[in-house]
């Protein structure tokens, strides 16, 4: 989700390797199309951001240790030490994450090392007064938390103060984490919202949204989604958030909130096991007087099943956002290239694809989903970044994994 707006806070290469393509594969009747910029082909990372980091009024592409600088994303530079990585293998960058820790006006950068180590964000280098930053000074690193569990952790405004927390479970215990002074140099204190469980570090399955519709952000896992209670929730006698079970599939990616078929009340969108198939939205309901849901497929979970010819596996992350300015939010999605290597998972060799799926409402509440492909060389990794990086008002989006880094940049046609 990951979901930053830059405007609202979002193997031995010497050379970098940039490439400009486009890609057309989009159904004649929905006039939007992509540009594609390939920031690198190296294994740097499974996560991605995008964000104004020099704020000169272009939005920039962050993939692993680089920043790259837009509009043209041809320019990188470190933000921490550069490690090129055997795609076979494992990077050091599962999350990551933008935004303004310190409050001093630059964006800052947030990485997940691994699931179950720690989460440090990287100050963007600088004084406070500085116009200009010289981005050849180092970006200081500084602890979030040492233990983040789950392989799909975000940064989201969960007590509505207008700044997002780092969202996630630790030792079994769900909740979030905010900086516990100013600066945020020091160990961000961690908020419990659950009783303890039998969760692990690979945890798939993580949101947040207000589900009951009662003003105030909840939390979500695939085994259901955690009331946040009308106290304060940083106060001292927190309560543990009330829990209420259901299984929304077996743990996808990151988890979403949305009113999908326009009746009034929150729904639920996420895949359903970020190594297999499948992609649902739980529809809420009201069952003998409690609030409940009834799945919807999107993508079936069998592999002999598709969506107007459409199926991929391992949809390990999942964005909701408005991609052709229809007032509906669609999802973006794609399959997560050798999550476990060229043998594991289902179809482990299959096409890197990128999609977006069309959110359509008819007659009735009514709903249904129409895909478009994006891309068929990139995919996903543990997330996506999502945004317009631009300024054109179009959503952009900004992927990285086994692949590679990759931003695919929304072209306005003569048809808009």
């Amino acid at each position: 989700m990951i979901r930053h707006m830059f405007d609202k806070i979002v193997m031995g290469v010497t050379v970098s390797l940039v490439c400009l393509c486009v890609g057309r594969d989009i159904l004649a009747e929905t006039p939007v199309s992509f540009r594609k910029h390939v920031l690198t082909n190296m294994f740097h990372a499974e996560a991605s951001g995008l964000g104004d980091i020099d704020r000169d009024g272009h939005g920039d592409a962050i993939y692993g240790p680089f920043w790259y600088a837009g509009p043209n994303f041809t320019v990188k530079h470190e933000i921490y030490p550069v490690k090129d990585f055997d795609p076979n293998q494992y990077s050091n960058n599962f999350m990551t994450a933008v935004g303004d820790v310190d409050g001093d006006g630059w964006l800052d950068v947030l990485v997940n090392e691994w699931p179950g180590k720690e989460v440090a964000w990287f100050r963007n280098p600088g004084n406070d007064t500085a116009t200009v930053r010289d981005f050849k000074n180092s970006w200081a690193k500084h602890l979030v938390h040492p233990v983040v569990d789950n392989e799909s952790p975000d940064f989201l405004d969960v007590t509505g103060d207008g700044k997002p927390e780092l969202i996630f479970h630790t030792g079994g215990v769900l909740g979030f984490a905010y900086p516990s002074e100013k600066s945020g140099t020091q160990r961000w204190t961690f908020l419990p919202c659950s009783d303890k469980e039998s969760w692990g570090q690979y945890q798939h399955g993580l949101g947040a949204g207000d589900v009951n519709g009662d003003g105030r952000v909840d939390l979500l896992m695939a085994g259901g989604w955690w009331e946040q209670p009308q106290s304060s929730p940083v106060g001292a006698t927190q309560p543990v958030w009330k829990k209420h079970p259901f299984t929304f599939g077996t743990g996808g990616g990151q988890m979403h909130t949305y009113d999908v078929d326009g009746d009034g009340d929150s729904d639920v969108v996420t895949s359903l096991a970020g190594h297999g198939y499948g992609l649902s939205w739980f529809e809420q309901i009201t069952k003998d007087g409690a609030l409940d849901f009834v799945e919807h497929r999107i993508l079936p979970n069998n592999a002999d099943e598709n969506l107007a010819g459409v199926q991929f596996s391992q949809l390990h992350s999942v964005a909701l956002i408005d991609i052709d300015g229809d007032g509906l939010k669609d999802i973006v999605t794609g399959k997560r290239f050798w999550a476990h290597g060229p043998k594991g998972d289902p179809d482990p060799a299959g096409t890197p694809v990128l999609y977006w799926i069309k959110l359509v409402r008819g007659p009735e509440g009514a709903v249904s989903w129409v895909p478009h492909k994006i891309d068929e060389a990139s995919g996903v990794g543990t997330q996506i970044a999502v945004g317009d990086i631009n300024g054109d008002d179009r959503p952009d989006i900004v992927v990285g994994n086994k692949k590679g880094g990759f931003v695919f940049v929304q072209e306005k046609l003569s048809a808009q």
